[in-house]
């Protein structure tokens, strides 16, 4: 069990650019702060710097809305070419509305990847480009796989990665980090039948340890401080053959769906 944890912001990461070798600069950075990764580190890195690197940013004069997207954008007062993004990058709308105090409303969608969020995590701020739309990594673990891999050809060391993205929360205010793709990080720890501190068996208890690591990161994180990756030292876990899906709860189980 970890009694103390560290969370720092890892100083001096340039703005990404499409090509860029992700894992090269953060290494450099981590080093040149005095900050070399050592075993069982794990690395929270934002999904906008992924994004960046992999060219997965879309410019708005290239897209040419469909007739579903422009009627989504006549209701909700967004750019129908933005809606059209949110469409490809979905496989459903589960909701789309528009109080009457919104400049523009929001579509909730069940995006590609199975989880549910606003306007399929398309974003348009914190890239520096206008008229153009930001889309997740096509594969998001596979993005952080290359990031450990690197790092253990390089230090000698097996860390862990994790892929952020910011979140709101159906019944709860604010938004948080979460985790949308893993590389050796466990996406949850499994506590049922061992016991709590009076001799109970636990029937349920499952942390979300990949969220719990996510959401700490944002603790050092401003959207305007340029900081996106973080370093946890000092956190207890086993490596796992883990997936950002395997914390998505499944169909089946879920009862708002």
């Amino acid at each position: 069990m970890s009694l103390s944890v560290s969370i720092t912001a890892i100083p001096g990461i340039p703005d990404i650019q499409d090509g860029d070798d992700l894992a090269a600069v953060l290494g450099d950075c981590m080093e040149q702060a005095g900050l070399v990764p050592q075993a069982g580190d794990i690395l929270c890195i934002a999904q906008k710097v992924f994004s960046k690197a992999e060219g997965c940013i879309i410019p708005l004069s290239t897209v040419t809305p469909s007739a579903e997207a422009i009627k989504y954008g006549e209701e909700l007062n967004k750019d129908p070419r933005k809606v059209e993004i949110v469409l490809r990058e979905s496989t459903r709308v589960v909701r789309a509305f528009r109080r009457p105090d919104q400049v523009s409303g929001t579509m909730i969608c069940e995006h590609r990847l199975g989880f549910i969020s606003a306007n399929a995590a398309v974003d348009e701020s914190n890239f520096g480009e206008e008229d153009a739309a930001m889309v997740l990594p096509t594969d998001p673990d596979a993005s952080c796989a290359r990031i450990q891999q690197a790092f253990a050809e390089r230090f000698g060391v097996q860390t862990g990665v994790v892929m952020t993205d910011t979140f709101g929360r159906p019944w709860r205010l604010g938004q948080i980090n979460v985790a949308i793709g893993l590389s050796k990080v466990p996406a949850t720890i499994q506590e049922q039948g061992n016991l709590d501190a009076w001799g109970r068996p636990l029937m349920v208890t499952e942390p979300a340890l990949a969220d719990e690591i996510a959401a700490a990161s944002g603790l050092v994180v401003r959207k305007n401080g340029k900081t996106p990756a973080v370093l946890l030292r000092g956190l207890e876990w086993q490596p796992t053959d883990s997936r950002g899906a395997d914390i998505i709860r499944k169909k089946q189980e879920d009862m708002f769906r």
